[in-house]
């Protein structure tokens, strides 16, 4: 069975992607900072039949990191990691002039030093895969000036940049930068909690990223929105 190691799995994006990932048979190796969530989370996607190994932590520890991937090891390799766990630097987000600089070292941290870690961590067993794939959920504040989203838009544009540099670098792999869009998560309600318009839920981008999965494009930056209407 292929194995997937997802941090920020236990709830949104990263446990829709688990779901949809251990229906289809993969193994799951989960990451997120609360255990008891993350504890039912795993409980929830073993019902699929699939072997899932839930490890709390904090994705800016090395001794987790390594914890993750010695985890995917025992399940067979890493054929799929997803960096999905992220900071937003200041909750709820504010202007630059007021972005305390400890927030944003914390999401430089959490969104772009971490995910280069665990990369660095799970290479060897992502290159020995054969069709290794790396996913960084980025954001399209990644790309966009969008007022008090500067801090958190700068480290996943960074990830961005990470991630296209390391497609070049490991041509063997498909590295994938990827922008879910507007999602109703906890994330969002955290970075602007006057925002109450309904938002997608995390469920329906999922289709997005198992076509990358199912097609294997060329290493990129890809926008779930075109993904899912067959661009």
């Amino acid at each position: 069975m292929p194995v997937a190691i997802i941090t920020g799995a236990s709830k949104g994006l990263g446990r829709a992607l688990g779901a949809a990932l251990a229906g289809r048979g993969w193994d799951l190796v989960l990451d997120a900072r609360t255990a008891g969530v993350l504890a039912e989370t795993a409980e929830e996607l073993a019902a699929y039949g699939t072997r899932v190994e839930a490890l709390p932590g904090d994705v800016t520890d090395a001794g987790h990191r390594a914890e993750l991937v010695a985890a995917a090891r025992k399940l067979g390799g890493v054929d799929l990691l997803v960096n999905n766990a992220s900071a937003l630097g200041a909750e709820p987000l504010v202007r630059l002039e007021e972005l305390g600089l400890e927030g944003l070292r914390r999401a430089l941290e959490v969104n772009v030093v971490a995910a280069l870690g665990l990369v660095q961590e799970a290479l060897p067993l992502l290159r020995a895969a054969g069709e290794g794939a790396v996913v960084g959920v980025s954001s399209d504040a990644a790309a966009e000036a969008y007022e008090t989203w500067g801090g958190y838009g700068a480290s996943k544009a960074a990830l961005d940049h990470l991630s296209a540099v390391l497609g070049v670098e490991e041509p063997g792999l498909r590295v994938w930068a990827v922008d879910p869009g507007d999602m109703g998560t906890d994330l969002y309600t955290a970075a602007v909690p006057e925002d109450d318009d309904p938002r997608p839920a995390p469920a329906g981008v999922v289709p997005a990223f198992l076509r990358l999965l199912d097609e294997r494009p060329a290493s990129g930056r890809y926008a779930a929105s075109d993904l899912l209407e067959g661009r």
